[in-house]
């Protein structure tokens, strides 16, 4: 790491360094992202994006926007902690750890999973994002029957 090294603290816990601004500035929007200020994400997506996730592949701003949109409708509280980044000039891996609320999962308390992405870089804004998350932890598990299930399918598979 260089002198030119942005630093950004995410939480009290831990902060990230970044060298690139593309990379800086999709932190910052991810950790102060919320209902009231969706339109940030055209700060940090490009117009023809292509995001992927376990469940989605969405191609072009528009389609991401109204992804988010309805996303976040559905969940009373969602907040982004990266913990680590690892990048170049062009793309970067970031390491995060989500926490939300939806009132229909894990009688709405909060669930927090574990995940990273990769970032890459076009034009000062990202070009591609592909979330890598284990779906049965973030969702699956905290549905009702179908959660206790996967947990007794787990702790059989534990101990075969």
């Amino acid at each position: 790491m260089t002198d030119t090294n942005m630093e950004k603290e995410v939480n009290t816990e831990v902060s990230v360094l970044t060298e690139s601004a593309w990379l800086t500035n999709f932190i910052n929007v991810y950790h102060e992202l919320s209902t009231d200020n969706l339109h940030l994400l055209n700060t940090i997506y490009h117009e023809k994006v292509d995001f992927i996730d376990p469940i989605h592949e969405i191609h072009g701003f528009n389609a991401l926007s109204n992804y988010f949109d309805g996303l976040y409708q559905n969940v009373s509280y969602c907040q982004f902690n990266v913990h680590h980044v690892v990048e170049t000039e062009l793309e970067a891996a970031i390491y995060w750890t989500m926490t939300y609320q939806h009132r229909q999962l894990k009688g709405g308390e909060k669930i927090t999973v574990t995940g990273s992405s990769h970032l890459k870089e076009f034009e000062g804004k990202i070009i591609y994002h592909r979330d890598y998350i284990d779906l049965g932890e973030m969702l699956y598990e905290n549905i009702p029957l179908l959660g206790r299930l996967i947990t007794w399918i787990k702790k059989r598979a534990a101990n075969a």
